[in-house]
């Protein structure tokens, strides 16, 4: 009756957990908010400067500007805008899914400042006059379009009129709108870059009142554009774009569709792998990867965040994640029930004794992460947030959820007698007498001897280093504007395109770049670079342009030069501390010989990433430092795997005499973890290259960067880090003789514990 019990909650719960996916996933998918890189929309950061001499720009004009802002987005009607402030002068507004996003960008940095002047350009009235939203679209008596304006005070506007009709016979009351220098005018008739006419009416006599009509050649999107200006108020300073980049409708459609594609096709594969491999546990770990996903995307809606293609990436990587801590787990089932152990005996010391190499592997990618999302920009940020909610989702999906289903199968006494349904052959399992300890099992990979040609790895290593430094010297990186500045365009046809068709249209709008680059399937979307940065205008011929001949505008993307070289300074310390962070914490939970010997091997991944887009030309930016930590804090995974089984296997010796039992030490643990090591980095590279075969071009360069750096991680983590601790220790040994062992030292007890 127990049996049967169990068996039927572990299936009323997974009934319950379909259901409530398949009743809600819809809503909440629909409710999640999509960046301007998968629907389309504009990015701009602002550095804010004094619009006349001897201003200064504190934290509250900086704050003004952004309500400025933000009542002008509001005015555009864009759902759900991102204004924000960093770097104490500089103001980001991220608007998704803007259609006209010219017009939109004009609205955002026009000075607007209305002015109401006599002949002799004696300022009488200015837009502080105005009542709050006092300004409205309207129509003249003939129907031509206007502006209906409602002032504060009807007997200041009375004071004026006075002064006006004195002027007789020069009684014109001159309407001026002021732009920010540089910008061109609203009528595209008028070039000048002087303040802006609206209208000079003739005043025969004292008005007494509160409402006022603008009339000029307007048309009614200008009328209700200049409408929404005046009640938005007039930017109290200059703003200077330091970086922009845009992403057009068509463009965002397609990298959405291909991305969660690839993500389907990747996740499948790895269920596929999962139940093939692991049977029973693998069913398990299908369900709780399920329920994963879901969860992830539930909480990234209540948070709100926006969800950008580095995270869908970020997610589908996760999954790829996710299944390590099944794997780590299942792994040490399979080990208990080889010694002998019942399946429920063997059940709970698995679990246990992978609790903490799970906790100390996903400890170190969350500060990779965190560091990612302090340091990052918007779609980086949002790569980072995806990947710190996966890790966190992963460890309570894998660890308790993966616990609590198996776990209602095993205590059901249902799996008794059948360890085929954990992929155990019968033939593989010792008598419990023989008082095997999982240590002592033999593996397929006895046969190899990890210690014997480290020094030649180490050289090969070297060499490979050395060459690197040399490809690096010569082709140095080829990067793109986030670090180079400059503006970067991108083009998407309905047929082939050749570089020399490109040259010619960029002609036409008075372009020339040789830095060309075709790409797609049928080389449809053209890749050009410049070396200067677009103005705003620059930017909105070329998108016009495009739009016209190709039937979608360009991406468009500029950094200035101050910004490319923080972001590369940015990155650097991004490194530097995600490095430090990680030796710290591995010295406080291992030893100072294995950080050292993780760190080392972690800057050998992320150099050999460096040299292999050097060598291949690849575009270096700013994805390509989320794709170098995100491996930092991943290859570090299996790094902690083996040094984990290490440890375990030293706490079983009380003290070392030798250099052999050393070498003993470090080749039965990169034997015994390394099936485990290989199932939890292929699953990574399922999802990797399920991104980089189907996913969007957007991210190609980002998942070759991950692909690399897991070969390089898989090789480091063999060859290096555990390699490493064994010279530093051999020194150790030969100047003491003896070494004391972490059993001894009752650093650690034979269980770890936390």
């Amino acid at each position: 009756m127990v049996k049967r019990s169990r068996i039927v909650a572990f299936f009323l719960i997974v009934l319950l957990l379909a259901s409530t996916i398949g009743l809600t996933a819809k809503d909440i998918v629909k409710d999640i908010k999509l960046g301007l890189d998968l629907q389309g929309g504009f990015e701009v950061l602002y550095e804010v400067k004094p619009a006349k001499e001897g201003q200064k720009i504190t934290e509250q004009v900086v704050a003004n500007t952004a309500d400025a802002l933000d009542k002008r987005v509001n005015a555009l009607g864009v759902s759900e805008p991102s204004i924000q402030i960093e770097e104490g002068n500089r103001i980001r507004v991220q608007l998704a899914g803007v259609e006209d996003q010219t017009e939109a960008r004009k609205m955002l940095s026009t000075q607007a400042n209305l002015s109401f002047r006599d002949v002799t350009d004696k300022l009488m009235m200015d837009g502080g006059d105005l009542a709050e939203g006092g300004a409205t679209q309207s129509f003249t008596e003939q129907g031509a379009p206007n502006v209906a304006l409602k002032l504060k005070s009807s007997k200041k506007f009375k004071e004026v009129t006075e002064h006006i009709v004195s002027l007789t016979p020069n009684n014109q009351l001159v309407i001026w709108l002021d732009f920010e220098e540089g910008k061109d005018s609203f009528q595209k008739e008028i070039q000048q870059k002087d303040p802006k006419f609206l209208s000079a009416p003739n005043v025969d006599e004292v008005f007494n009142t509160n409402e006022v009509t603008i009339q000029g050649s307007f048309t009614v999107e200008e009328a209700q554009n200049l409408a929404s200006l005046l009640n938005a108020g007039a930017l109290p300073v200059k703003l200077d774009e330091v970086y922009s980049t845009s992403v057009g409708a068509q463009f965002g459609e397609k990298a959405l569709d291909q991305t969660i594609f690839a993500g389907i096709a990747g996740i499948l594969v790895i269920f596929l792998f999962m139940l093939l491999y692991y049977r029973l546990p693998g069913i398990v770990a299908i369900i709780t990867l399920s329920v994963y996903i879901y969860l992830i995307l539930l909480i990234f809606g209540w948070m709100n965040a926006v969800l950008t293609l580095p995270g869908i990436a970020a997610l589908i990587l996760g999954v790829g994640m996710a299944v390590d801590a099944n794997i780590i787990t299942y792994e040490r089932i399979r080990e208990e029930i080889k010694v002998g152990r019942t399946i429920r005996a063997a059940f709970k010391e698995g679990n246990k004794n992978s609790f903490l190499t799970i906790l100390d592997a996903n400890l170190t990618t969350i500060l990779a992460g965190a560091v990612l999302f302090y340091f990052g920009t918007s779609s980086v940020k949002g790569f980072a947030t995806m990947l710190i909610i996966s890790i966190l989702i992963s460890f309570v999906t894998a660890i308790w959820g993966s616990r609590l289903l198996l776990g209602l199968f095993v205590h059901s006494n249902w799996l008794k007698d059948k360890p085929g349904w954990f992929g155990v052959n019968k033939k593989d399992i010792k008598d419990i007498s023989e008082n095997y300890d999982t240590l002592d099992l033999p593996t397929r990979f006895d046969r190899f001897d990890f210690v014997k040609h480290h020094r030649k790895l180490f050289a090969l290593s070297a060499i490979a280093i050395l060459a690197g430094m040399i490809v690096l010297g010569v082709f140095r990186l080829n990067l793109g504007i986030d670090f180079s500045s400059g503006t970067r365009m991108e083009i998407m046809a309905k047929e082939p395109l050749t570089e020399a068709v490109l040259k010619k249209d960029l002609a036409e709008v008075k372009l020339s770049t040789d830095d060309i680059v075709l790409s797609g399937e049928q080389k449809e979307v053209g890749v050009a670079r410049f070396k200067e940065s677009f103005s705003q205008d620059k930017i909105a011929e070329v998108k016009d342009h495009f739009a016209k001949k190709y039937g979608s505008e360009p991406n468009i993307s500029t950094v200035s030069p101050i910004v490319g070289k923080e972001l590369a300074k940015n990155a650097m310390i991004a490194l530097v501390i995600a490095s430090a962070g990680i030796v710290l914490y591995v010295t406080l939970r291992f030893e100072i010989y294995m950080a050292l010997g993780a760190i080392i091997a972690l800057l050998h991944d992320a150099f050999f990433i460096v040299a292999f887009f050097s060598l291949t030309r690849l575009e270096v930016d700013i994805t390509f430092i989320a794709a170098v930590l995100t491996i930092i804090g991943y290859s570090i995974n299996d790094t902690i795997v083996t040094f984990d089984r290490m440890r375990e296997n030293l706490a079983k010796r009380r003290k070392i005499k030798t250099e052999k039992e050393l070498e003993d030490i470090v080749n039965g643990s990169l034997r015994q973890t390394l099936r485990r090591s290989i199932n939890t980095v292929l699953t990574v590279v399922i999802a990797v290259v399920a991104l980089l075969l189907l996913g969007s071009e957007s991210i190609r360069n980002f998942s070759i960067a991950l692909l690399v750096g897991l070969i390089s991680g898989t090789y480091s983590s063999l060859f290096i880090a555990a390699q490493l601790w064994l010279v530093w220790k051999k020194k150790e040994l030969k100047k003491k003789g003896t070494l004391t062992t972490y059993k001894e030292k009752k650093q650690w007890s034979d269980e770890p514990q936390v």
